[in-house]
């Protein structure tokens, strides 16, 4: 399975994500921003960091650049599976490929923690806890999208709706978390949760 690790200018989760996506059996590789075509790939992933500094707001800025554009074409055309984390998941919001948006925690303040969840994915439920890092890490939306979550705070540190901390898409062909999976891969401070996340990630593309 080959996975693009996209970077944008100030993308900061590039190397953990590689990493922890050619542990989970990936074969995977960097896009720049700039590239226009992503059929190649059966996984295009948007990791985080502070795209563009989260100038305006989070994830304001990175919607407008050409790889945004092809990864609608990409989700059009069902090609693989997109996964957006941490500022990833608040691009796509603004790009409005996944719905809802990300604002401010409730408490204001930059959130960093590893936090316990719930974990849904064909028909079963697993307890897992993973880090987030996020002061715009608050999901909203206009409508009842708890349907689609498939994780969930189990202790809500930013105030989101329905205690959403990942959600899909209506086809389940884009993915987006606060949630960091990629830092609980390899690290004992943050445990080995994150593996679930790239299982899920995995099943996904193969159920096509």
């Amino acid at each position: 399975m080959k996975a693009a690790v996209v970077v944008f200018l100030g993308t900061n989760c590039e190397t953990e994500t590689k990493r922890a996506l050619e542990f989970c059996g990936f074969d995977a590789e960097y896009v720049d921003y700039k590239v226009k075509s992503l059929v190649k790939y059966d996984a295009v992933i948007f990791c985080g960091g502070f795209s563009y500094g989260d100038y305006i707001r989070a994830g304001r800025l990175a919607k407008f650049t050409p790889v945004v554009e092809a990864t609608r074409k990409y989700i059009e055309q069902n090609r693989g599976v997109t996964v957006g984390i941490c500022n990833g998941f608040q691009i796509l919001c603004e790009a409005h490929i996944l719905k809802g948006a990300l604002v401010e925690n409730n408490c204001s303040r930059f959130i960093c923690k590893n936090v316990p969840l719930e974990l849904y994915f064909a028909g079963c439920k697993k307890n897992i806890s993973l880090p987030v890092a996020h002061r715009e890490g608050k999901y909203v939306c206009f409508e009842d999208v708890s349907k689609y979550e498939f994780l969930k705070y189990t202790d809500n540190p930013n105030g989101s709706m329905y205690d959403i901390a990942g959600l899909y898409d209506s086809n389940n062909r884009v993915m987006g978390l606060m949630p960091h999976p990629e830092r609980a891969i390899f690290a004992k401070n943050f445990g080995y949760d994150g593996n679930e996340i790239f299982k899920i990630i995995k099943e996904e593309i193969k159920r096509g």
